[in-house]
């Protein structure tokens, strides 16, 4: 089969701490927020505390061919009659999650044979029915994957692919389609039967596996490992009293008159003794381990921090301590004419830069993403913001962003206030509103854009004035707050006056001019994050989990680090050239990563992803341009 991309492996820590805190809890005692296990009998054993049903939850469906994802119920699928649906938190809305409960039910260790859902029959004359077998083609054309859960645990369909490994996919396709020169797509080679030329093959039947784990206190009943499925494709002659065999249900693109598409399962039960509750998830993540390719990116980025910090303390330490020295050697006023370099400019060095203003807000901005990166990082890495735990990076994020607003006041003001400014309420305002603003109304319109085409991932008002009110009543009063504080402090001092007539700045060399610097001062943070955008990007896109927030912390780390240093750097190399506006280009120099970001996205784009469509092209593209802008304010 056609190999799905990188799943991710657990990084050694996350998976040490989990498994500490699972085994060091007693049953009662403390599990990871919102990880406690559900136990589960045979029927007629019910306990208060296990149960027989087991319920399966379905989640959107998506494709990697399209950005759009669609609710299970936009699908002409058998539905769950008159069930509540699961609550969903602001990440999971924010990420176009939509978990439904199904008609798929099933009782603990009780094994069903090919047993009937439902039963769909269209009239491809009636425009109504014709309309849901096309949406049906569709998704089967752009090769849409089903997401169910069992016990909060994905049900993922294993194979084999090359080199005798296998691969679990969280996801399994609704069918597959032949092309008119009798070429299977996707999921169409799996199976020998399927070779009707332009003709969809839907995969109306699943054989479900679950596994579990008899609980060493034998009271408490059992605890589900992992649950596997198989498609099937079987067009049953009586409906209404299913065998699952023969030949496969092909619903041909030109057929017309009455199709029938009737839905079944099956479900065995398996004892595994080998897996515990605590690392049910690993069989996901290990079926194609990339953790070779992650350390051989955190050696290559270390190497460039440590290359720039032995630069920075070579120039610190030689050139800097000689200069220094030289100086304090001065007796007589004579000597003290024949200055060089960069003491040159120590009396212009603090003029105030150009648009002071608006560098204040974007630093104000960058502190308040920079905290608010590093906290979801730090609890990330703690295990609290695991896939298990649904959306809950994404809330972790936007609640920390906008209880953040007090630093992104207090630094724009301090800032501003240096520069000799004096329009504090435009100040303000500015960082209240410029890049937040500008991030709210991209979203807006890429949820325009979603709303027109149905899509599950189009938030609903609700949220959307949840948004607003989080963003108006709280962030920007603390914004408001923090920049109280920041302008009643003294302005920063600086250490030496500042002359009255500016200096006059020397022809410059190409390397010292602005564009030089800046473009080649983007280079070196670039290389040390690239490869982990690859894998960020393919779970954003691709819709793989994302596990590495260890690694990614680390990275993180270091990108700061990088950052800072090779902006020192070129700002010493322009100071030695006698050019003193340093405070837009050290913030570009170190921001202008977010343009090599912004061009590796594009080539992801053209190079990776097989999106088709003009409302998935410009959804990618606006969703890239949040990312890019965020980024950027962040380095800088």
């Amino acid at each position: 089969p056609a190999t799905p991309g990188p799943a991710m492996a657990l990084p050694p820590l996350r998976l040490l701490l989990l498994t500490a805190a699972l085994m060091a809890a007693p049953a009662a005692a403390f599990y990871l927020p919102g990880l406690a296990p559900v136990n589960f009998c045979e029927a007629g054993k019910e306990k208060p505390e296990c149960k027989s049903g087991i319920e399966l939850f379905v989640n959107r469906l998506d494709s990697v061919e399209s950005v759009l994802p669609y609710e299970y119920t936009a699908f002409d699928f058998c539905q769950a009659e008159g069930k509540k649906r699961p609550s969903e938190n602001l990440g999971q809305v924010l990420f176009g999650e939509r978990i439904e409960p199904s008609p798929y039910r099933f009782t603990f260790n009780k094994r069903e044979t090919c047993k009937s859902v439902c039963t769909k029959t269209y009239d491809t004359t009636k425009p109504e029915d014709k309309q849901k077998l096309d949406f049906l083609k569709k998704s089967m054309l752009l090769n849409y994957q089903h997401h169910w859960i069992v016990d909060n645990m994905p049900v993922t369909w294993c194979y084999d692919v090359e080199d005798g490994q296998r691969f679990c996919n969280p996801g399994f396709p609704i069918g597959c389609y032949i092309t008119e020169d009798g070429r299977p797509k996707d999921a169409c080679v799996i199976s020998v039967q399927f070779h009707e030329k332009d003709t969809f093959y839907i995969f109306n039947h699943v054989d479900i596996k679950i596994y579990y784990h008899v609980v060493e206190n034998e009271a408490l009943g059992a605890r589900l490992v992992a649950a596997k499925l198989e498609p099937k494709s079987y067009k049953h002659t009586n409906p209404d009293n299913p065998d699952c065999s023969g030949v496969p249900m092909d619903i041909s693109n030109k057929a017309s008159g009455e199709v029938k598409i009737a839905y079944t399962y099956s479900v065995s039960f398996e004892e595994e003794k080998n897996i515990r509750w605590a690392s049910r998830w690993d069989y996901i993540l290990e079926s194609m381990p990339h953790t070779h390719i992650q350390w051989f990116s955190i050696m290559n980025s270390l190497v460039i921090v440590l290359f720039l910090s032995g630069m920075v303390a070579m120039i610190m330490l030689r050139t800097l301590h000689k200069d220094i020295a030289r100086y304090n050697q001065m007796d007589s006023t004579e000597d003290a004419q024949e200055e060089f370099g960069w003491k040159l400019v120590h009396g212009d060095i603090f003029r105030p830069p150009r648009k002071g203003m608006l560098l204040s807000v974007f630093l104000g901005s960058g502190t308040q993403i920079l905290i608010m990166t590093f906290v979801t990082l730090f609890f990330a890495c703690l295990g609290f913001l695991s896939p298990a735990n649904r959306g809950a990076l994404m809330t972790c994020a936007v609640v920390l962003w906008v209880l953040l607003g007090t630093p992104a006041g207090y630094v724009a003001a301090r800032f501003y206030k240096s520069f000799g400014g004096e329009k504090w309420k435009t100040n303000v305002l500015l960082t209240s509103f410029l890049c937040p603003g500008i991030v709210f109304a991209d979203f807006f319109i890429m949820n325009l854009i979603l709303w027109g085409e149905g899509s599950s991932a189009a938030i609903p008002f609700g949220t959307l004035v949840a948004i607003l009110a989080l963003w108006f009543c709280i962030s920007v009063p603390l914004t408001f707050i923090g920049a109280y504080f920041g302008f009643k402090k003294n302005a920063i001092e600086h250490p030496v006056r500042t002359n009255q007539i500016p200096r006059q700045i020397p022809e410059q060399s190409f390397y010292t001019k602005p564009l030089p610097g800046i473009v080649m001062g983007g280079i070196l943070p670039f290389g040390c994050i690239f490869i982990q955008l690859f894998f960020i990007l393919n779970s954003i896109w691709s819709h793989q989990m994302y596990y590495m927030f260890g690694f990614l912390f680390l990275v993180f780390i270091i990108l700061v680090i990088t950052c800072s240093e090779a902006t020192i750097l070129l700002c010493y190399f322009h100071l030695c050239a006698e050019d003193y506006h340093w405070q837009w280009r050290s913030f570009l120099t170190s921001g202008f990563t977010a343009v090599y970001f912004l061009i590796y996205a594009i080539h992801y784009f053209f190079s990776k992803l097989q999106i088709t469509g003009t409302a998935s092209t410009i959804l990618y593209f606006g969703y890239t341009m949040i990312m890019v802008l965020i980024f950027f304010l962040f380095t800088g």
